[in-house]
C-alpha cells in the first residue's frame, strides 16, 4: 500500500513539474516582437519624466516662476524678517548676515553666500541695507531679485534687480 501511495504522489508531482516546465518554456518562447509593445510604454514614461514639469505655486499669489526661484523667495522672506526683528530690539538693521544668526529663523548656515542655483549680495548702507540674489544663469525662471529696507522685493529677469526694477512682492518692514 506504501509503495502505492508513493508511486501516486510522485506521478502528481511529475505531472506538476510538467505543467511549470512548460509555463517556463512558452514564457522563454515568446519573440521580440511580442515582448516590444511591453517596453513602449517604459521609454514614453522615461520620456515623460525627462521632461520638467510646470512649477506649482506653493501659495495664492506666489510670484515665483520654478522652484529655484521659491527657494531664492523664500531665503529674501527670511532675511527681510529676520531684519525687522532685529530693528526692533537694537533700533538699527544688521549690519552683516552673520549679524542676523539666531534672530527669528534666520540660521549660520544661511549666512553663507551660495544658495543653490543664486548667491546672494548683502551691502549694509547708511539707512539699511541692499540685499540680492543673483542666479548663476540668468533666464525667465532664474530671475534675478533685490530687496531694501522698505520691504520691497523686485526681480529682473535680464539683468541684475536693483530698486528700479519691477517690484513683486511687499513685505511690511514697520514695527509696530
Amino acid at each position: 500500500m506504501k509503495s502505492a501511495l508513493s508511486t501516486v504522489k510522485a506521478w502528481q508531482i511529475a505531472a506538476i513539474t510538467a505543467v511549470l516546465l512548460t509555463i517556463s518554456l512558452l514564457a522563454a518562447a515568446q519573440t521580440p516582437e511580442t515582448a516590444a509593445p511591453a517596453q513602449q510604454p517604459v521609454e514614453a514614461s522615461q520620456t515623460a519624466s525627462a521632461q520638467t514639469p510646470a512649477y506649482q505655486p506653493k501659495f495664492p499669489g506666489d510670484p515665483a516662476r520654478s522652484n529655484s526661484e521659491a527657494n531664492a523667495l523664500g531665503y529674501m522672506r527670511t532675511v527681510l524678517r529676520a531684519q525687522k526683528e532685529y530693528k526692533k530690539k537694537n533700533d538699527k538693521f544688521a549690519s552683516s548676515l552673520l549679524a542676523l544668526v539666531h534672530t527669528g529663523s534666520f540660521t549660520r548656515r544661511m549666512a553663507e553666500p551660495n544658495r543653490g542655483d543664486y548667491t546672494v549680495g548683502f551691502r549694509p548702507n547708511k539707512d539699511g541695507f541692499d540685499l540680492t540674489l543673483t542666479p548663476k544663469e540668468l533666464s525667465a525662471d532664474h530671475r534675478s531679485f533685490f530687496a531694501d529696507e522698505s520691504g520691497d522685493i523686485h526681480a529682473d529677469e535680464e539683468k541684475g534687480a536693483d530698486e528700479h526694477s519691477p517690484k513683486i512682492v511687499k513685505i511690511p518692514m514697520t514695527i509696530k
